[in-house]
């Protein structure tokens, strides 16, 4: 099987390339359209062992020919675009961060057209591969790009994943031997049973406090917040429940975090570009910093606790999408929280709308299973984010300013017209 990876010279495709060991996997071709960064990446792979055979393609188009699965993971606009669409909206007073909030929405603006391209090449050039979509904000390219491909794109998160693996440990069971009920939108679902040998453990987990304050969902909520909400949320939840202090901490760090991946990041290619033997030396070190930093102006906003070491390997997307790679070309069934249309799965939300769920794969697809109804708190939130994520779509589709305006404005962490149309007029006047 031939895998290509868009956005080959992203800072995780060794997390991708590790986890490809005895995959099937006999050859693994990386498209960027930076070549410095794509050339440094695979003088790390180059250093890492039992791997396929990588191979740099031209360009898009011969990225794509042959290709039985495509591994969508692109950053239109680089870490510059994401430090304009964080710092923006901060300095009009709102939350800018990369997958919520407005700048969230401007991501999404500047990425779909992009995606909707790639989405296009792929059904042109490769109209029997499974396109699994790595790139933010997930639900929203997701959805943008299934308008092309139907249900041969399918989205993927690490964040639900890692909620349900320490959900289980906090409660005192294997993670795999747990089942669940997980729903919602991309960073903005619920874990909302967590059962092992037909008992419901998650009851007992939300009224247990020094279990909750083991892992960091616990600390990030809290447990009052969590007994009364009766759920566990999404790590990125934290920016709704908790706007205030979370807006507070991040106006208050020295620099946003797409800031700080700027330089961190900057550091690390110009460095390893300049010495390619210490390539991966020198990802590795990097590597364990980002994942330290991570959340942390949440982590900071909650007492500025540090991240548990087995939440630092950083192997969250490479899992998921190895075992849906996996189902998807073994046949052999098996059960992800994966981006997939929404079917009858949220009865209030459209068949085609993109939602976040539990799914069961195998050869024929991902195919969401049904869910508890869900409450009248959970299910507004995740309207209302729907029709944001709609209105942006609409918006980079059509070019349409009062789609963009809609789009912005919608969201629950953005306070007023006049502020949204304050920052689509400076991402203007940016170039962005």
């Amino acid at each position: 099987m031939r895998l290509t990876i868009l956005g080959g010279g992203g800072f995780r495709v060794p997390l991708v390339y590790r986890a490809l060991v005895d995959s099937g996997i006999l050859e693994l071709t990386l498209y960027d359209t930076d070549p410095v960064r794509v050339g440094v990446i695979r003088s790390v792979l180059d250093a890492l062992p039992g791997g396929p055979a990588v191979r740099l393609a031209a360009d898009l188009d011969d990225a794509l020919r042959g290709a039985d699965f495509v591994f969508s993971a692109i950053r239109v606009g680089g870490t510059e675009g994401r430090v304009r669409d964080e710092r923006i909206p901060l300095d009009e007073g709102v939350l800018g961060q990369e997958t919520v909030g407005a700048g969230g929405v401007l991501y999404g603006l500047r990425t779909i057209p992009v995606a909707l391209h790639i989405a296009e090449r792929v059904a042109a050039l490769a109209p029997g591969a499974w396109v699994i979509n790595f790139t933010n904000p997930a639900g929203m390219v997701t959805e943008a790009m299934a308008s092309v491909l139907g249900e041969r794109v399918i989205g993927i998160c690490d964040s639900p994943v890692g909620l349900v693996r320490r959900a289980a440990r906090a409660a005192g069971a294997d993670p795999d031997a747990v089942t669940y009920d997980y729903v919602g939108l991309n960073h903005l679902g619920w874990l909302r049973s967590l059962e092992h040998d037909g008992r419901d453990l998650l009851p007992g987990l939300l009224t247990d406090p020094e279990a909750l304050a083991s892992f960091e969902e616990g600390k990030l909520f809290g447990p009052e917040w969590l007994r009364a909400l009766g759920a566990l949320p999404n790590e990125y939840l934290h920016y709704y429940y908790f706007r205030r202090e979370t807006l507070h901490s991040v106006t208050s760090a020295d620099e946003t975090r797409g800031e700080f991946l700027a330089h961190q990041q900057g550091d690390f290619f110009t460095a390893a570009a300049a010495d390619p033997a210490r390539a991966a030396a020198l990802w590795e070190r990097t590597r364990l910093e980002r994942e330290e930093t991570y959340l942390a102006d949440s982590r900071a906003a909650t007492g500025g606790w540090q991240r548990d070491t087995c939440d630092l390997d950083g192997g969250g997307y490479d899992r998921v999408a190895l075992a849906l790679m996996r189902a998807l070309s073994s046949g052999t069934p098996t059960r992800l929280i994966l981006n997939v249309r929404n079917g009858t799965t949220v009865p209030a939300l459209p068949a085609d709308a993109i939602v976040e769920t539990v799914c069961e794969v195998d050869a024929q697809g991902a195919r969401p299973l049904p869910c508890a109804p869900l409450g009248e708190a959970e299910l507004g939130l995740m309207l209302q984010l729907k029709a944001v994520e709609r209105a942006a779509i609409d918006a980079a589709l059509f070019k349409d300013r009062d789609a963009a305006l809609r789009a912005l404005a919608l969201h629950p962490l953005v306070d007023s017209p006049a502020v949204a149309a304050r920052i689509l007029d400076r991402v203007a006047a940016a170039g962005g």
